[in-house]
């Protein structure tokens, strides 16, 4: 990844995003591509965070489609998941926790955080949302300790990044989508072998 990438200001990055992964277009079949991981691996230093993750909401749970961790913080993984209910991903969809949150021991009461096995101190989480308007689930960070230096342009940042990243989810989708309609693809009809007739009426 472009190691001045992440100075750029939000909408430069925008800009410098979208050409980014124009050029490096993955053939792959992973619907979190390996360009996107790089990506992700990128801004998670530059952001100075443990771990940074995609989630898939589906059927009341958060699912961990990529995770990319300092070598020594492996909290959560890659496939694991748990109850959306009880996240901090269910806490920011519904405003009870900001998008940005430098400790969030000072949240745990007004935002009736859930208990976790790990401490969680500065956090960043913006949704995923797909072409269709779809939430397709949440881009987050974290740190085991407290950072009163991340600022707006921080979790900015981010949200060029979930934008990009639903892009290539429904770049993804749409060539599953195609190849299952080739699948059903109607043949034409023998005219000889099918009489159709109209619900209520008999053929003459």
């Amino acid at each position: 990844m472009a190691i001045h990438l992440w100075d750029y200001a939000p909408d430069a990055l925008e800009v410098s995003m979208s050409e980014l992964l124009v050029a490096t277009a993955d053939s792959s079949d992973a619907l979190i591509d390996q360009n996107v991981k790089d990506v992700l691996h990128g801004l998670r230093q530059h952001l100075k965070m443990d771990v940074i993750f995609v989630s898939e909401i589906y059927n009341g749970q958060r699912m961990f489609k990529h995770v990319d961790h300092e070598a020594d913080k492996a909290l959560i993984a890659t496939g694991g998941g748990s109850s959306l209910e009880q996240s901090f991903c269910q806490c920011v969809l519904d405003g009870r926790l900001p998008p940005l949150v430098h400790d969030a021991a000072e949240h745990i009461e007004s935002a009736k955080l859930p208990a976790t096995p790990f401490r969680v101190g500065a956090h960043l989480s913006t949704p995923i949302i797909l072409a269709d308007g779809q939430v397709y689930g949440t881009l987050c960070c974290f740190s085991t300790e407290p950072d009163p230096s991340l600022r707006d342009t921080d979790l900015q940042k981010l949200a060029v990044v979930a934008k990009h990243t639903a892009k290539r989810i429904d770049v993804r989708r749409d060539a599953e989508r195609d190849a299952e309609l080739e699948k059903w693809k109607l043949q034409p009809l023998d005219d000889k072998k099918q009489t159709w007739q109209f619900p209520g009426k008999q053929g003459n």
